[in-house]
Order: structure tokens, then sequence, then C-alpha cells
């Protein structure tokens, strides 16, 4: 395979370091290779489904990033688990959890959209609020998780997690719907190029918005699923702020927006469970190991050149009509609908 095949298919590298720490893991351990494969499947689809609602913000343009996203896996997770044991209903529980997801990422977008603040200000003080709901939460919490939904969370037909299949298949739709509807069109062309959507006629206020509620709603499911599996607790999201963020570049999703790599987030959660494994293995500390993700991330962000695009990207293709020529106020040679 080639150099040029690598750099138009960014999503290989994180399956391509996945394999190689996999390897390293069997060459320390001498365990079973199927063993750590499995156990890698069963923890990393939840930092994909976080994952891809941090790319689909990131990938929205230049500053657009939801640091909340950590707080509400952690309010999810109570939210969830109380709603559940209350109604003997999973399903409402799960909602519940995905419904506070959401409610947080409006507060966000309503003063990003709303009041003009920065996207990392707004998401810190809406997620600021979610921690001191969790906090409240959390005092005299008695609760437990459903057992019959972590039964099937932990359902393994053939070694194979039962939720890692669902999370492809989730992940296969996101991929359909950032190629084949107008929102997953606009949001391409308004991370590429705001202005140039504006005039191009996409409605960009409305696009920021569903992605940041979007990302919100993944956020709450991420915690209301893992709250099950594992158990709801304060600090539960707080490795998935750095993670989320981490998988999204390293999977190929530019940093400054206008390019999208889903199956690249796959490669890069798959990296990071198994780079864990391999850093507990060796006794690296919690400190140690977020300075090795960090830097992972600068040094990717270094060789993608900071994430600049090529000059001269056009917008994806809308199918919408041209403003008329008297309201057209583009110079000489510039295109607004790609």
């Amino acid at each position: 395979m080639n150099v040029r095949v690598l750099l138009t298919r960014p999503w290989i590298w994180g399956f391509a370091a996945a394999a190689l720490v996999w390897v390293a893991i069997l060459a320390i351990s001498g365990q079973g290779g199927g063993q750590t494969v499995s156990l890698a499947l069963s923890l990393a689809p939840y930092l994909v489904v976080v994952g891809l609602g941090q790319m689909l913000v990131i990938t929205a343009g230049p500053g657009n990033i939801d640091v909340s996203v950590a707080s509400v896996i952690s309010l999810a997770g109570f939210v969830s688990v109380a709603a559940a044991a209350s109604t003997g209903s999973v399903v409402l529980g799960v909602g519940a959890g995905v419904a506070a997801g959401i409610a947080v990422a409006a507060v966000s977008t309503v003063a990003i959209l709303g009041l003009s603040v920065p996207p990392i200000i707004a998401t810190l003080a809406s997620g600021l609020v979610a921690s001191s709901a969790t906090l409240s939460l959390a005092g005299g919490f008695t609760a437990v998780p459903d057992p019959g939904l972590r039964e099937l969370l932990n359902l393994r037909p053939a070694g194979v997690p039962l939720f890692a299949v669902a999370v492809a298949a989730v992940t296969a739709a996101v991929v359909a719907v950032l190629r084949r509807t107008v929102y997953g069109r606009s949001l391409i062309a308004v991370g590429q190029n705001r202005r140039a959507a504006e005039r191009a006629g996409i409605p960009v206020r409305r696009v920021i918005a569903a992605t940041y509620l979007a990302s919100g709603a993944l956020a709450g499911l991420t915690g209301s699923l893992l709250a099950t599996y594992i158990a709801p607790t304060a600090d539960l999201g707080t490795r998935y702020l750095l993670d989320s963020v981490a998988v999204v570049v390293i999977g190929g999703t530019l940093i400054s927006g206008g390019r999208a790599v889903p199956t690249g987030v796959w490669g890069a959660a798959l990296f990071f469970i198994l780079l864990d494994g391999l850093v507990n293995l060796v006794g690296w500390s919690t400190a140690a190991q977020n300075l090795l993700k960090g830097g992972l991330v600068l040094l990717v962000l270094f060789l993608a050149g900071g994430g600049a695009r090529t000059p001269g990207t056009s917008l994806p293709s809308l199918r919408r009509r041209r403003r008329p020529a008297a309201a057209d106020t583009t110079t000489p040679g510039e295109t607004t609908d790609g």
C-alpha cells in the first residue's frame, strides 16, 4: 500500500496503530490474542459513540468543540439508572439519560448561537452545571443498574460483543447521513467555509444547533449504557473528554472542520483501549497515560499540518438553486454552491 493511499484514507492509521499495540501486548503478556481483542471490542464502542458526536461538532469548523461530554456522561448515568429503577422500564431509563444530554446541549446551543459565546466556553459552562447536578444526584444514590440491560451489554455471541455490532451499525448510519442527506452535506460545507455556506443558502445556525444536540444525545446515550455496564459514579465520564477528541483527530477528521471520518473513530478507539491495556501492563500512571495521549494528538496535528485543508477546497453539492443574480455578491471566479 503506497503513501498516497494512506494519506487519502486516514482511517487506516488508527487500525494499523491498534494492530501494533495488540502485537506488543501479546509479546509482553503472552496471553491469547482473541481474548484481548474481545475485551477491546467490549470497551471501545462506548468511546466510539461519544466520539461520533464529538466528530460531528469538530466537523462544523474551527473553534467548534464540545467539552461538556464528560459531564454529560456522568449525569446521564445517574439519570438513566434512577429513571429505570423508578419506572421499571429500561427504555424509559435510557431515554431519560439521552434527554439529559440533549438538555445540557440545548443550554450550550443557546449560549453559542443566541449569545455568541465561544463554543469552548459555552460547553464548559454547561458542563459545570451538569457536574453540579451530578454531585447532587450522587449523594445518597441507592438505585442499581438494570441486570437485564447489563446482561445484554455483556452478551458475546461467538466472542464478539453484541453491543459492538450495534455500534458498528450506528457508525454505518452516520456515514450514510454525512454522505447522502442534506444535513450531512450541509455540515461538511459549513465546516469547509461557513461564509460560503451562508451565501449558498444553507441554514448554518440550524445545522450547528442540530450538531450540538446530536453530540449531547450521543454523550447521554454513552452515559446511560456505561453506567449500566460499570456503575454510575460522579467521575464516570472524566476520561472521555480527552479521549473523545483524541479518537476524532487520530481517526482522520480534520480539527479545522470540513472532513469527517466516522470509520477512523473506530480504529482510533480500538487503539486507545489497547494502549490503555499496554501502559497498565507496564505499570504507567494515569498522568503518564494522559501525557502520552496528548502527545499523540499533537503529533497527528503536526503531521497533518495543523489540520489545514488544501486551498481551493469546494463545497459539496447540495442541489440547491443559486440565488438570483441581483443578490449574488460573490467576486468573479468565486463559487457558492460547489
